[in-house]
């Protein structure tokens, strides 16, 4: 299973875009609500979730996280990295050998927490200070073994097909770019 955390003040394209390109791929993708069951993005777009934080966690243990994915946006990140159950799905995301991914400002919550450290990163500029031990640079997309990031939102397609690229492989991603018109 993919989860994907939203809160209050997300942005909206880093958000659903990766939703929008891995369903098509054919992953089972689930919305989780941190700040309750519907979250409104930093643009006014509101977005009904899938599940709400409390009973993700009880799917937890049933799906196991493939991938989390934590998108950007102001005070959508701020929340995630606030939110009292953030560390439970990082953690049970590490433990299942799944991916970490997170655009723009999302990555600081992965460095806050050390995961970040001797990996490469990106992030919105400006956040890089957060990325506790790791080699910042300035491409779209980072892929480094378990961590993906990206910088924001101007990068979400790139993003998205990355994230689809290391589940199920480029020629899915390859499909699913060209059914969109990627590329």
């Amino acid at each position: 299973m993919i989860y994907v955390l939203l809160a209050d003040g997300f942005e909206e394209v880093e958000a659903l875009t990766p939703v929008d390109i891995l369903r098509r791929g054919g992953c089972s993708v689930v919305t989780v609500g941190v700040t309750g069951k519907a979250a409104t993005g930093s643009h006014g777009i509101a977005v009904s979730c899938d599940v709400t934080g409390k009973d993700a966690l009880r799917m937890l243990e049933k799906d196991p996280p493939e991938m989390l994915i934590l998108p950007g946006g102001m005070p959508g990140t701020r929340h995630i990295d606030s939110w009292d159950k953030t560390d439970a799905f990082i953690n049970a995301t590490v433990e299942a050998g799944g991916c970490l991914a997170a655009i723009c400002a999302a990555p600081s919550v992965l460095g806050k927490r050390g995961l970040t450290a001797g990996k490469k990163a990106v992030c919105y500029p400006g956040f890089e200070k957060y990325l506790a031990g790791a080699e910042a640079g300035e491409e779209k997309v980072v892929h480094d073994g378990r961590l993906i990031t990206a910088r924001g939102a101007g990068c979400a397609m790139d993003f998205a097909l990355e994230l689809l690229r290391t589940l199920r492989g480029n020629e899915k991603a390859e499909e699913v770019a060209s059914s969109v018109i990627y590329r």
